[in-house]
């Protein structure tokens, strides 16, 4: 609802509001609407978005309960036990539940804050840089001339990061693949990039699911594939496990920055968090105490726990940075996991390749609007043909995509949702005693943390790597 003032312009909205019209120095301005009448949360009580929104494929709370999983559970969690050797046993469970915390409170602010603005701006819906974005225009007068360069530092960040994941995405199926086929049919002497390009039709194929209700059981094979696998390597961490007393229960808390760097890099998956939130049914459902963000978190730090618990165990600091890599590979089993792995990473690829296929069509759709249907897949088929090439061009780019992510994942994934949160409330105050202030100070200096040791860790990763090929 717009309403119309007509005179010399009022001096709020000079800085922000677009002019109509303009004759004989009298302008008509388009007025954002009345002040919110709801004191408490700032929205307008009398639209409700959730009964507003058409999606024309909504995914149910179990749909978005299994893509949630298998966000989170991706490969990072195979470097758990390597996780633990930092922090010990009993350090290690209480940081896993730590940092699994601040990750999912992050992912909750960032849907709260959502559902604030889409009252306030009479929305159904918006992605992660729209949030921002709103957040900002809608925000103090300070923060709306950063509103654009919100936006496209989200989509910019984002695209990136999802693009470079999925082309190491090709990598690591194709490694796991061609381990197996070179110790069961001994060939040594295929180039890795064969392996890589012959990934390129099926992943064409798998791109072109047209949304995340048909990609549901795509993340439940995926999950199926890496449970089994899970499940397997449990079987060989607890074959002849060591006395629990042999391992350190706490280290020293200067080893605790990489310990967070890996936990959180393995559970961050803030790029799929509204993309799932705008394809529910029911999208009030995903926060709250039992909402769909909490069981999945919830479940996914658990498996998280145990098997860097156990990994620990059974390796102590031998845990290689994926702990199917300690699995003997002449054993059957330990073939079957790497297989399983490189199955789960691959039906995995369409939900990480979504976050890339969504800002990459809004940015392009309003230029085709003829055939818009068949656009959309000439560019899936391009995007993913890019990060196939990407990774047959550099198979190595694993440390490079680290680093990225490392930047990232710690400033979009938890520091941005905190300043989104801080300007969204900003006229309705922090709390008593200003706590949403303090506890926004921890998890900035947590993301700090994140961003240097993660950043630091790739960038080894990058010299080490150069230094084998000289």
């Amino acid at each position: 609802m717009v309403n119309e003032y007509t005179g010399p312009p009022p001096q709020e909205l000079e800085t922000f509001l677009p002019k109509d019209q303009q004759k004989n120095g009298i302008s008509t301005y388009k007025v954002a609407p009345a002040a919110p009448s709801d004191a408490e949360n700032g929205t307008l009580p009398d639209f409700d978005p959730f009964k507003e929104r058409r999606v024309d494929h909504p995914t149910t709370d179990m749909d978005t309960l299994t893509h949630l999983l298998k966000a989170s559970l991706g490969t990072g969690i195979l470097a758990m036990p390597m996780a633990f050797s930092y922090a010990g046993l009993i350090t290690g469970i209480f940081a896993t539940i730590l940092t699994a915390l601040i990750c999912t409170h992050c992912a909750y602010v960032l849907v709260k804050c959502a559902h604030t603005l889409y009252r306030r701006t009479r929305k159904t819906s918006m992605n992660f840089s729209e949030v921002a974005e709103n957040a900002f225009v809608n925000g103090p007068r300070w923060s709306r001339p950063w509103a654009q360069f919100m936006k496209k530092f989200i989509n910019y960040g984002l695209f990136v990061t999802y693009f470079g994941t999925c082309s190491v995405y090709t990598v690591i199926i194709a490694a796991n693949i061609r381990e197996v086929i070179e110790h069961v049919f001994d060939i040594h002497d295929q180039d890795e990039r064969v392996y890589i390009a012959l990934l390129l039709i099926p992943l064409i194929l798998l791109s072109w699911v047209p949304n995340l209700k048909y990609l549901a059981p795509f993340s439940t094979v995926a999950n199926l594939f890496m449970g089994v696998g899970l499940l397997i390597t449990l079987y060989y961490l607890t074959t002849d496990m060591p006395d629990i007393n042999s391992r350190p229960l706490h280290t020293s808390l200067l080893k605790l920055p990489p310990f967070f760097g890996i936990v959180i890099f393995a559970m961050e998956a803030i790029g799929v968090v509204m993309p799932l939130e705008n394809s529910m049914k029911t999208p009030q459902h995903f926060i709250g105490i039992c909402g769909v963000l909490n069981q999945g978190m919830a479940g996914v730090t658990l498996v998280y726990i145990l098997l860097g618990f156990i990994g620990f165990v059974k390796y102590g600091d031998d845990a290689k940075g994926s702990i199917t890599l300690n699995l003997p590979i002449e054993e059957l089993k330990a073939q079957i996991v790497r297989i399983l792995i490189a199955l789960a990473v691959f039906c995995t690829f369409g939900l990480q390749f979504y976050v890339c296929l969504e800002i990459g069509w809004e940015g392009i759709k309003n230029k085709f609007t003829k055939r818009p249907v068949l656009v959309n897949y000439v560019m899936r088929t391009v995007l993913v043909t890019s990060a196939v090439l990407l990774a047959v061009a550099v198979p190595t780019i694993g440390p490079f995509v680290g680093l990225l992510g490392a930047f990232c994942f710690s400033i979009l994934g938890l520091l941005v949702p905190i300043v989104i949160e801080m300007v969204t409330y900003w006229d309705q105050g922090f709390g008593k005693y200003y706590w949403i202030i303090w506890k926004n100070i921890f998890i900035t200096f947590f993301g700090i943390i994140a961003l240097y040791f993660g950043s630091k860790s790739s960038i080894e990763d990058i010299v080490a790597l150069y230094r084998q090929t000289e």
